[in-house]
């Protein structure tokens, strides 16, 4: 049985919440709170597995709370909020602070699809007890080896970074330790919900060297810059190597899909290619990181010790599709070097 503390300051909120939870027989809320410093309170005695909460709110908001709860006690912590301004930034911040990941509450809680977002719900609830956080996210990293020597058999011309839940911390990780003379494009694909694609854009250009921004359609892809697919469509390149955006079926129940990005720059690119797949639940990208290991190109795959969830790495190491398996530290100086 999973524990779930409920913060939120909205009564109405924390009601549907509980009945949307109710529908799943492995979940149990065993408390409410209307802001943070009550749920400081309650933590002692309730002992949740996860706690679920909103950004803004009384007395100590969602990122205050984030900070003290990593800095004592620490615990899965899931961000649950509507993506409207000034609270989308904090949504990022708290991932920054620890929490591991960041769910869609609908504006209209009462009008939306109670039976998908029941499933949604308890799904990313059950993702993140799976996931053993730390007071401090670097105590892993500073026992870590120096970089391997990556070898290219072709000019590298495309970097493809895959990533889910935990994506967005080891993606602000990677960029930010790119130096600002790293000569060709960096295309991501991050599972995130619509509305906070644009937010996050902006939350990694604060540390990235490098420009951050939405891929556009047919544009071709300029050396130094960050790509992200568009929110609900797959990313691919065409013949001339510029962006095509497409609303095809889902692809291992993503779309965006990092498989699809890759296999495209698997095509396009062939051995000048370089993949690389970081945390995640499931097996999105596997095949794409096996397509361009088949074309002659470079794959890295973030290692199990620093990943929020060890799934889609380890699904493509399984395939034999990865050559490198790193640390999240490890990637940027290994891709500088290519």
């Amino acid at each position: 049985m999973i524990r779930v503390l409920l913060v939120d300051d909205s009564p109405l909120t924390l009601h549907v919440l509980q009945r949307l939870l109710a529908r799943s027989p492995d979940i149990a809320v065993v408390g409410t709170a209307a802001d943070g410093r009550k749920a400081l309170d309650l933590l002692p005695t309730l002992d949740p597995d996860v706690i679920c909460t909103d950004m803004h709110m009384p007395e100590m908001n969602g990122l205050e709370m984030t900070h003290a709860i990593m800095a004592t006690t620490p615990r899965p912590i899931l961000v649950v909020s509507v993506s409207v301004e000034p609270n989308s930034p904090n949504v990022f911040r708290a991932l920054e602070a620890g929490a591991v990941d960041v769910f869609l509450k609908p504006r209209d809680i009462l009008g939306m699809d109670q039976d998908k977002i029941a499933r949604e719900l308890a799904s990313k609830i059950r993702i993140v007890a799976g996931v053993h956080v730390f007071r401090k996210r670097d105590a892993v990293a500073a026992a870590r080896p120096p970089t391997p020597i990556v070898t290219r058999q072709g000019p590298m011309q495309m970097v493809v970074i895959g990533a889910s839940t935990g994506g967005p911390q080891a993606i602000r990780s990677i960029l930010s330790g790119l130096p600002n003379t790293f000569p060709v494009p960096v295309v991501c694909v991050q599972h995130i919900g619509e509305d906070f694609m644009t937010s996050l854009v902006t939350w990694l250009a604060e540390t990235s060297p490098l420009p951050v921004r939405k891929a556009p359609e047919g544009e071709v892809p300029q050396g130094g810059v960050v790509y992200f697919a568009p929110e609900n469509a797959h990313l691919e390149f065409d013949n001339l190597g510029r962006f095509a955006l497409s609303d095809a079926p889902p692809c291992s129940g993503h779309r965006p899909s990092a498989t699809v990005t890759m296999r495209s720059a698997a095509q396009r690119f062939g051995a000048c290619a370089v993949g690389v797949l970081l945390t995640g639940m499931g097996r999105d990208g596997a095949d794409g990181m096996a397509e361009i290991a088949r074309a002659g190109g470079i794959t890295i795959a973030q290692d199990e010790a620093s990943s929020v969830v060890y799934g889609m790495p380890k699904e493509a190491v399984a395939l034999g599709a990865v050559q490198h398996v790193l640390a999240i530290e490890q990637i940027a100086p290994a891709l500088a070097s290519l």
